[in-house]
């Protein structure tokens, strides 16, 4: 079953309804294979329907977020990115000066941190989708 059917029938086992533009935006990040704005979704849902808006595509991202099935991160700067669960665990390295974006695959590193942060404060951490800001090599040379 495509990544996207496995959402779709996951919110409908929860008892969502799924409306057409839901599952467009549902569709649109799961077979984008890359992090996605709320504006590129957008873009990508309102060329198949005109009549979705921007705020529906919000609400929607926001609340695959909810039900644990999306990520949101804020790279910095006022951009922030949305990527289904299914694209594991990763952290993004972002260059504050340049705007460059890092994706690192540290799922060991992030899995460890998660258990710590259980054992020692009883905290549930939301680890797949993290960015740290800093410099990048070539903006630290400069």
């Amino acid at each position: 079953m495509p990544h996207c059917h496995t959402l779709i029938e996951r919110l409908r086992q929860r008892g969502y309804r799924i409306t057409p533009q839901r599952e467009m935006v549902i569709e649109t990040i799961a077979h984008s294979g890359r992090h996605m704005s709320a504006e590129e979704v957008y873009e990508e849902v309102h060329r198949r329907a005109p009549s979705t808006t921007l705020s529906t595509v919000y609400r929607t991202l926001d609340f695959l977020v909810s039900e644990g099935l999306a990520c949101k991160n804020d790279l910095g700067g006022g951009h922030v990115v949305y990527a289904t669960i299914r694209h594991g665990p990763h952290l993004h390295l972002h260059c504050r000066r340049c705007g460059r974006v890092y994706q690192v695959e540290l799922a060991p590193l992030l899995e460890e941190l998660g258990r710590q942060t259980q054992e020692r404060y009883g905290f549930t951490a939301d680890l797949q989708h993290l960015s740290i800001s800093g410099l990048c090599a070539d903006c630290r040379e400069t």
